[in-house]
């Protein structure tokens, strides 16, 4: 494993224990199921979902951002950009990418299958934002690797953009109690109250705050949905048709989008 990966897992785990502590002390909704299936759940299928990038990838979105960098390839190495610039750019046009990939994803029914095992979580957590189909892992870095070639984005700015995404995708589906700070967290990050407004079953709360990071782009075009119908406490998760916890264990999701009615 080489130093980046230790550093992203590094920080993944510290991450993940401090969103665990925090929920413990400021939860904002009451758990409706049992919590160590969910974890075993969610947990192995990102634990799938590296394992796979790792067999099938020969290298993934830093290393490709390297290589371009070397090469002087991509829309942002044809000029000499001021380092601080070219950072900032790179980060911003990623955090896009991720947006209209995360609303491709709901709109085109054959990747909809897929992302909708991250969708069937009956309760939020932190883990749930690791809930991913390892093709959906892999679809996303084969994007991702294209859209940092073709940008020519450079590799320290897509070395934080992972880090950063892997932390607020953890922070973003915390079942935290902000309270007050949230109206004004929401300014410059996606907060746990705004992303769940995503996750409820009503479609059209499903396909509104799409943003990981930054929550601008959702008020940009259009898709930011403040609340939902329900109150965040007592509000329904998952989809309709896939609250049965009997069926949404690691070899039921992995299986899922290929069923018929997924």
């Amino acid at each position: 494993m080489n130093n980046f990966s230790k550093i992203r897992l590094g920080v993944f785990l510290g991450l993940l224990l401090a969103c665990a502590l925090a929920e413990r002390l400021l939860p904002r909704r009451v758990r409706t199921t049992a919590t160590a299936p969910r974890w075993r759940a969610n947990l192995g299928l990102a634990a799938l979902g590296m394992l796979a990038v790792r067999l099938l990838l020969p290298f993934a979105a830093v290393e490709t951002a390297y290589r371009v960098e070397a090469a002087r390839f991509g829309l942002l190495n044809q000029w000499s950009i001021y380092f601080p610039l070219k950072f900032v750019m790179s980060f911003a046009l990623l955090d896009l990418l991720i947006y209209c990939q995360h609303r491709v994803f709901h709109r085109v029914p054959a990747l909809w299958r897929v992302h909708a095992v991250h969708h069937t979580d009956l309760d939020l957590d932190a883990t749930s934002g690791v809930r991913f189909h390892p093709l959906e892992i892999l679809l996303s870095m084969l994007i991702k690797m294209a859209a940092v070639a073709l940008l020519g984005a450079h590799f320290l700015a897509v070395a934080a953009f992972e880090v950063v995404l892997n932390a607020t995708s953890l922070f973003n589906h915390a079942n935290l109690n902000l309270g007050a700070l949230d109206r004004l967290a929401r300014l410059i990050i996606v907060t746990p109250d705004m992303h769940r407004v995503h996750h409820s079953p009503n479609r059209v709360e499903t396909d509104s705050n799409f943003g990981f990071n930054l929550p601008w782009w959702d008020r940009l075009f259009g898709t930011y949905r403040a609340q939902p119908g329900e109150p965040h406490e007592t509000m329904t998760l998952s989809l309709d048709g896939a609250r049965d916890p009997r069926k949404l264990d690691v070899f039921s999701l992995l299986g899922r989008p290929f069923k018929r009615a997924a």
